[in-house]
């Protein structure tokens, strides 16, 4: 099956293959090996993996899992579109003397386990845009020894032999579930990362290692080695005082791994120093298991330490002192502080990487509310038949029923009903399960010249909890920004929730020369339109709020040609109060506006008319330069 890169990603053309594999190359294929080799660790996570290789990947992946000389199986892919149906059961029909007859049989994610043969893989090119029912498959079945899958009607009980492979950006490992996340027992941040041919990169790894990975795989699992006490210890060093007992065992896994493929009979402090350079975990002492004729006799160890010792001692700098290990320093390296226009992002706009295997530990998106469950959704009512099929349940009601699957539960019963003919009873029937739609919306309009030295976060705080909160749809409108495209036109983006990083990097955008503010009430206005006149649509609040001064220079019409003609005067604040009317004329139980107000002299009435002619409130933004608000009572909304 062929590999798609996901939808949304800007897909560059690959560098040629370098001849020779680079470091990053050769960890990788070792990681693969450890993970064929060893059933604990069936999961590996690659970080800002470029998505055009996520393919080649899989593909030397496969070959490990195969053997030399065997023919793979195609991965089976999981995205934003999987379902409990299609994961876990399938239905067959075959033709018997009788008719046809139906059934259900396993589905992809354990149809291949308690079978003899290589495992299948599972390939996940998006970790982030993985559906709920995938990321609950993913919990349920990674490192599990022994699972239980009900479905359907359908009772399974086997052990989980399949491997997954998943890529993600760093940027965005903070929003997914710690539980998720930990379920990968190896993480590799490959940013950067140039892949030969598979056949090339395998070449790299010592022939031992792929002839234990294809004995594992068909279930002739080696003896493993032993974790020596030091080697824990040293684990617990490596990741600190403050990690998850999840990430010890994993790393301790991948060092008693190495061990293995080395033919030792115990995991020592070397092997664990190892295992974290595998990862790219930074070490005091890195090893260096690609030393000229390691590859050749797939024994060799990483350069000795000097000094005597026994064979499980301390490195030489945890020797230093003897209670070295009693106070653990942080593994990771502190990273430097960037300006505040980079949080989420570089200064160009593009996601940041973060080079180590637990970006979530430092990234700055704040993580979704609940990730393993679905949105909320409404039970009663339209709205509960609104959204995406996502699965099924069974029900006494003929409520939004799935008809497919009430047929082919019925159909599974026919030859033990008395009645001769095709029959449905109640039994049978199955309502649809839907994907919660968003029932609220947050329009930011941001007026990026209006900031200056002024912090806007205060203000904007409640407004971004309550969407946080509600699980409200952000959409995102920008004017006068130094990084815009066309500094006449205001730039939308429309996002899931606040916590996207784009919507938390717009909140430090350094301020450009013109401020299209006419066409940002006019795309704000739009925006609503469409989302309350959408067909299915759920919506049943929103909130407009705008941050700006009022001085917009730039008139509506120069933004729809892109040509300035001329001076413009005041037009670009008419067009602004002309197109906020529009706005002001919707339904106001659904609809609420709150301009808050940047207090900038001279013209400080600017944002009370604006907030006049869109019908809402003047929300208070800085703390001093108010005018006209003696004995508001400091930080109150004003109806105007």
């Amino acid at each position: 099956m062929p590999i798609d890169p996901p939808s949304g990603h800007n897909v560059r053309a690959v560098d040629a293959a370098p001849e020779e594999p680079d470091s990053l190359a050769r960890r990788l294929v070792r990681a693969l090996v450890c993970a064929a080799v060893d059933p604990a660790l069936p999961g590996v996570l690659l970080f800002d993996l470029e998505p055009e290789l996520i393919a080649r990947v899989a593909q030397v992946f496969t070959q490990i899992l195969a053997g030399p000389g065997m023919q793979a199986a195609a991965p089976v892919v999981l995205g934003a579109a999987s379902r409990d149906e299609d994961l876990w059961t399938q239905p067959e029909l075959r033709q018997a003397p009788d008719g046809i007859s139906f059934r259900l049989r396993l589905g992809p994610l354990i149809q291949a386990d308690g079978l003899t043969g290589p495992p299948p893989l599972i390939v996940v090119p998006d970790l982030t845009r993985l559906s709920v029912a995938g990321m609950r498959a993913a919990v349920q079945l990674l490192g599990a020894d022994v699972a239980v899958v009900e479905q359907a009607g359908l009772r399974h009980r086997a052990r989980p032999r399949a491997r997954w492979l998943a890529a993600c950006p760093s940027a965005d490992a903070g929003r997914l579930s710690a539980h998720l996340l930990d379920r990968f027992a190896i993480r590799l941040p490959a940013a950067g990362l140039r892949l030969p041919s598979a056949d090339r990169l395998l070449d790299t790894v010592p022939p031992a290692w792929l002839t234990a990975a294809a004995r594992a795989t068909t279930g002739r699992d080696a003896p493993a080695a032993t974790v020596t006490d030091r080697a824990i210890v040293r684990v617990r060093e490596l990741l600190g005082p403050d990690t998850s007992v999840r990430r010890e065992l994993a790393l301790a896994r991948l060092a008693r791994t190495l061990a293995t493929l080395r033919g030792e009979r115990r995991a020592t402090v070397r092997h664990s120093d190892e295992a974290a350079w595998l990862i790219g975990l930074q070490t005091s002492a890195a090893p260096q298991p690609d030393v000229p004729g390691s590859d050749q006799t797939g024994s060799a160890q990483p350069s000795p330490r000097p000094g005597p010792g026994p064979e499980d001692s301390l490195p030489a700098s945890s020797r230093a002192g003897q209670d070295t290990w009693r106070r653990p320093a942080p593994a990771r390296p502190l990273l430097e502080t960037e300006p505040a226009e980079g949080i989420g992002s570089d200064s160009d706009g593009v996601p940041a990487v973060l080079a180590t295997p637990y970006p979530e530990d430092e990234a700055e998106v704040p993580g979704d509310f609940a990730p393993l469950r679905s949105p909320w959704q409404r039970t009663e009512g339209p709205a509960s038949t609104r959204g995406v099929v996502v699965g099924t349940r069974r029900v006494r009601s003929l409520h939004d029923l799935a008809f497919v699957r009430t047929a082919r539960e019925a159909a599974a019963h026919q030859r033990v009903r008395p009645f001769g003919r095709f029959t449905i009873l109640s039994d049978d029937l199955h309502r649809n399960i839907r994907a919660g739609a968003a029932e609220r919306l947050l329009v930011l309009v941001l007026d990026h010249t209006c900031r200056g030295d002024w912090d806007w976060q205060e203000a904007l705080t409640p407004f971004l909890q309550w969407a946080y909160t509600e699980r409200a749809a952000a959409h995102l409108i920008e004017v006068g920004s130094a990084e815009a495209s066309d500094e006449l036109r205001a730039e939308v983006f429309v996002a899931r929730g606040v916590n996207h990083r784009r919507v938390l990097a717009a909140l430090y955008r350094p301020a450009g020369r013109a401020t299209p503010l006419a066409h940002g009430i006019e795309q704000a206005g739009l925006a609503l339109r469409q989302a309350f006149q959408q067909h299915g649509n759920g919506l049943v609040e929103a909130w407009l709020v705008v941050v700006t001064d009022g001085r917009g220079n730039v008139p509506l019409r120069a933004s729809h040609t892109g040509q300035v003609g001329g001076p413009v005067g005041a037009e670009g604040i008419e067009d602004t109060f002309k197109t906020a009317v529009h706005i002001s004329a919707m339904d106001r139980t659904r609809v609420h506006v709150a301009v808050i107000d940047a207090a900038r002299q001279p013209y400080g009435d600017l944002p009370f008319a604006l907030a006049e002619m869109l019908g809402g409130t003047v929300v208070e933004g800085r703390a001093t330069a108010r005018r006209g608000t003696v004995g508001d009572g400091g930080g109150g909304a004003r109806d105007r």
